[in-house]
């Protein structure tokens, strides 16, 4: 699952970086409050790729999720990229969590066919 996650979360990286650029254009938003929310969500997103088999990862991860979705209010398009990534990041923990079920059982099933060494 750390994977798929945070290969979602290292995409939503870059996708905020170029929303801020987008949002510098608007002329009621001064530059240091766009950086300072954009920069904030980008080492966040970041950070979460550490954390993100501890508890509450996941959840942070979708609180990161309903925050890119709401930042369509300042930049539009924004709300269908934040779709998009809610949609990422819900494959990346539903289908990280099978794959990681497998690899347990195939571990199991392995060791369990292995000669005993004694």
């Amino acid at each position: 699952m750390r994977t798929l996650c945070a290969s979602t979360l290292i995409g939503e990286f870059f996708v905020i970086g170029f929303a801020g650029l987008v949002a510098m254009k608007d002329p009621d938003l001064s530059v240091g409050t766009v950086w300072t929310v954009s920069g904030i969500a980008m080492v966040l997103s970041v950070l979460l790729c550490g954390v993100i088999t501890r508890p509450g990862g996941v959840a942070l991860g979708w609180a990161l999720q309903v925050a890119l979705i709401a930042s369509g209010f300042v930049v539009p398009t924004m709300f269908f990229l934040g779709a998009i990534f809610a949609a990422l990041w819900w494959a990346s923990v539903h289908y990280g969590r099978k794959i990681d079920e497998a690899k347990a059982r195939f571990a199991a099933q392995a060791e369990a066919a292995a000669p005993d060494p004694a």
